[in-house]
């Protein structure tokens, strides 16, 4: 099933902090965190006693917890890739390779005793995943996570994320991307700070938009908010969202009959199998309510990008079919506009695909 995860930081935030950034996430039905030890200067034994305790409280609010390091953090720290003891030690969960090895050595850590997931870096076309694969790893101990992109305009772009994804998702590996918060005064593991996401056309949206987006991309099982810390207001979007399907945000016109809102906000919809590039077409309402006289009352004679659509009974066996409008178009005079989906999630329209389940909610 689809997670949702945070991100910690123990090197610069205090500890009570993110004890309560724990139980407010674990509240808000989060169950995975990313732990980062790239950016970490102090000793080994420092760093158990800070990453213990946490960990130790994480695991017991039920989160799987896993540490970014790369070969460097295991020079410095003394750690090979033949024993990671120290991961255990901290109680992580598993760690993820920031930059790896040459795929034979990952391929064996996924044996180790202590049943440590080891995660690959996603975010890299090549054929590491692929190389890693023919020498026979633990699949069940193998994810994968794309990278955050501190610096503005440095994320990556929508065709190349998901090139990458398909690399890993081809081979059944549990994958997992970052989104951001937007709240003020937000840190990650690095001085800069103009958001944390990986696809950069996510930077600036508000994130259970990005959220959404990931959930309407299908490839991502685990979505994790990279800065610390989301506001409340933030992480109660997010702990209302069904992981199992895009849920769009609708503004209603006023005045929309009740079998047209039964039909908007109470229907599990799906974009039927042939698809058009005009409109997400969703029909078992038109069977469900045959026979119902859907009058007409709001036929405006342009229809935008984004009007959500219940076809009016002059349309004859259309009658209650509901529409999303993927381009504007001219009204025929007999379609009645009902709605409109949330301005920040109209390109989202563009990720629904043939069959893709969706639900639709009012607007708060």
């Amino acid at each position: 099933m689809r997670r949702l995860g945070i991100s910690i930081y123990p090197e610069k935030s205090d500890k009570a902090t993110i004890l309560n950034y724990i139980d407010n996430a674990a509240a808000a039905g989060f169950s995975r965190i990313f732990s980062c030890l790239l950016s970490v200067e102090k000793s080994k034994d420092e760093i158990k006693q800070d990453f213990t305790e946490i960990n130790a409280y994480a695991k017991n609010k039920g989160f799987e917890i896993i540490v970014d390091v790369s070969p460097r953090v295991f020079e410095q720290l003394g750690i090979s890739y033949k024993d990671l003891s120290f991961f255990h030690e901290i109680k992580a969960d598993g760690l993820r390779l920031d930059a790896g090895f040459s795929g034979n050595e990952e391929a064996l850590m996924t044996f180790n005793p202590y049943g440590l997931i080891i995660e690959i870096n996603m975010s890299n076309n090549v054929h590491t995943i692929d190389t890693i694969m023919d020498y026979q790893p633990n699949r069940y101990k193998l994810y994968g996570c794309h990278n955050f992109y501190p610096h503005g305009y440095s994320g990556l772009k929508l065709d190349f994320f998901q090139e990458c994804t398909k690399r890993f998702s081809q081979h059944g590996i549990r994958t997992a991307a970052f989104v951001t918060s937007q709240n003020n005064d937000t840190f990650g593991s690095w001085p800069v700070t103009e958001g944390l996401p990986t696809l950069e056309m996510h930077r600036h949206l508000p994130l259970d938009v990005q959220i959404k987006h990931m959930i309407a991309l299908d490839n991502i099982d685990d979505i994790i908010i990279s800065n610390c810390y989301p506001s409340a207001e933030e992480l109660q979007k997010v702990a209302d969202l069904d992981l199992s399907l895009v849920t769009f945000d609708v503004t209603l016109v006023d005045d929309v009959p009740e079998i047209e809102q039964k039909i908007l906000f109470e229907e599990l919809h799906f974009n039927r199998g042939d698809q058009n590039a005009n409109m997400l077409r969703s029909t078992q309402s038109r069977v469900k309510y045959k026979g119902h006289n859907f009058a007409l009352f709001n036929a405006p004679e342009i229809i935008h990008r984004g009007d959500v659509i219940i076809e009016s009974s002059e349309y004859g066996h259309y009658a209650g079919e509901l529409q999303i409008a993927l381009h504007d178009m001219k009204n025929s005079g007999m379609t009645n506009v009902v709605g409109k989906i949330n301005p920040n999630e109209l390109f989202i329209l563009d990720a629904i695909k043939p069959w893709q389940k969706f639900r639709l909610r009012k607007a708060r």
